[in-house]
């Protein structure tokens, strides 16, 4: 596609409009595909970890996600995410999201697309390098998360994230998972199901799209040449959103 934009998935969250031109270069790395059979919840009982194994950096946790696919207007990621770590449903901007739903624009063809939007786990994220307090954090597998116990609510990370991925929390929560500590006052986003994943689970999303026959969100690690999604790298092109900054996302995108 030559020209495009982001048209709004809903009115909830302006996040949803977004401009193509300013965040997608042309800036492609090959790709390639292995299906995944509906309905797999474990990606690989190997990769469980040990409670007290530490994490290793010969693990890369990414995704690659097939716009192909992703079916215009499902919204099961969204929910499973949601379900999974004890979110509410997005009524108005300022709700957390840790994944979202836009649509891609064809000026040329008119066609739209659904592309989901999340943190993108970047090996060099901005908002780690903005935290004043260390707060925000990459780990050895390349999960960016945030220490909840630390972070002081400055909001530089989410001013620093170019794809818009970050939340802050205004409001008490009073329906949280034991597995996904969240507080008022602190900025968050999406973990990668490191709670899932570390347990040698796939995330709520991928299960989600692989469930619903859809199969557009496939996870795994980046660095073993043997994982469906390094196959896939190597046969199939893929897009990383603002390649020119040269953060090397974890999450990449195919058909776009």
């Amino acid at each position: 596609m030559n020209q495009a934009n982001l048209d709004n998935k809903t009115n909830a969250d302006p996040k949803t409009n977004l401009d193509r031109r300013e965040f997608l270069t042309k800036s492609s790395i090959g790709l390639a595909g292995l299906a995944i059979a509906p309905g797999m919840m474990l990606f690989d009982l190997a990769h469980g970890r040990a409670q007290d194994e530490a994490v290793t950096n010969k693990v890369r946790w990414g995704m690659l996600i097939d716009n192909n696919q992703c079916e215009t207007g499902c919204n099961d990621c969204v929910t499973a995410c949601n379900t999974e770590n004890g979110l509410a449903p997005a009524t108005k901007p300022t709700d957390a999201q840790w994944i979202r739903k836009v649509q891609l624009r064809d000026t040329l063809t008119d066609r739209v697309s659904s592309l989901p939007m999340m943190c993108q786990h970047c090996e060099h994220p901005p908002c780690v390098d903005v935290c004043p307090t260390q707060a925000s954090f990459k780990r050895a597998d390349g999960i960016v998360l945030v220490d909840k116990h630390i972070c002081i609510g400055c909001r530089y990370c989410v001013m620093a994230c170019p794809y818009q991925a970050r939340s802050f929390v205004h409001e008490v929560l009073t329906d949280q998972k034991t597995e996904v500590p969240r507080g008022k006052g602190t900025v968050e986003s999406c973990t990668l199901c490191v709670h899932r994943v570390d347990k040698g689970e796939t995330t709520a999303c991928a299960e989600a799209c692989s469930k619903a026959g859809h199969n557009a969100i496939l996870f795994g690690d980046l660095n073993d040449p043997e994982s469906a999604i390094a196959k896939r790298i190597r046969s199939v092109a893929s897009t990383q959103i603002r390649a020119d900054l040269g953060l090397n996302t974890g999450v990449r995108y195919e058909g776009i």
